[in-house]
């Protein structure tokens, strides 16, 4: 097993409440240590030395939790997981919350599965699906306390995608670069067409020049229901 030095981000995390003991160490270099020996064999992620996986993929996850505070016990849908960032971390720093981990490519998912089975994950589980058919499925639609989704797609997309699985009063948090602002700028007519509202957005230095933004919006009324659209339609006309 890899260590990446979780000690570094350690005394980081714990100024926002994030306490990283023994246990959570030992999961995130497991966890760390099944990306890479996987990754070997797909592809799961261009970051593979273990020093920018600590601060690119873990530092970069748990920094969600000092800019949104997410109650005991939420339920927490992970957009586009890929390899599970940023739910999987999240469910390894805050065990207590109901991950869910969406994405349409099964290999991916199979890896997750393989995590969670090694770790002793519970309150977790993957689902093979589009965003846009979730959306539509009753047994994910308006369920979700909170959304995430990390550099998926442009924000007016995310937001069409992520609001449908919502609750009213629900959270998505969506982790953009520093191209953020300007999608924001034109998440209007998106943001007022599902029934959110936009939050704040802040602003993270992972390490170097690496920046990461958190838009947080706020879902206010229930999304109508002809949305999410179709893929072809969200593409070729964002919202």
């Amino acid at each position: 097993m890899i260590n990446f030095g979780i000690e570094k981000i350690a005394p980081l995390c714990q100024e926002f409440g994030v306490v990283l003991n023994d246990e959570k160490i030992k999961k995130l270099n497991l966890y760390g240590s099944l990306l890479l020996e996987w990754n070997e064999k797909m592809n799961l992620t261009a970051i593979s030395e273990p020093e920018e996986v600590l601060f690119k993929h873990f530092y970069d996850c748990i920094l969600l939790l000092k800019h949104c505070e997410i109650p005991q016990n939420s339920t927490l849908v992970d957009v586009g997981t890929g390899a599970g960032f940023p739910g999987m971390v999240l469910k390894i720093v805050r065990d207590d919350l109901d991950i869910t981990l969406l994405d349409s490519l099964n290999k991916r998912l199979v890896f997750l599965n393989e995590v969670i089975s090694k770790l002793g994950l519970e309150k977790i589980k993957t689902v093979h699906s589009r965003a846009e058919e979730a959306g539509m499925n009753k047994a994910f639609r308006e369920k979700f306390d909170f959304a995430t989704a990390r550099a998926v797609a442009a924000l007016p997309v995310l937001l069409e995608y992520c609001t449908p699985l919502l609750k009213v009063g629900g959270t998505f948090v969506s982790m953009k670069g520093p191209s953020v602002f300007e999608e924001a700028e034109k998440s209007a007519n998106a943001i007022k067409t599902l029934g959110v509202k936009k939050i704040n957005i802040i602003c993270e230095t992972l390490t170097g020049n690496e920046e990461r933004a958190f838009a947080l919006f706020k879902k206010i009324s229930q999304t109508p229901p002809k949305y999410p659209r179709k893929p072809a339609n969200i593409s070729k006309q964002p919202l």
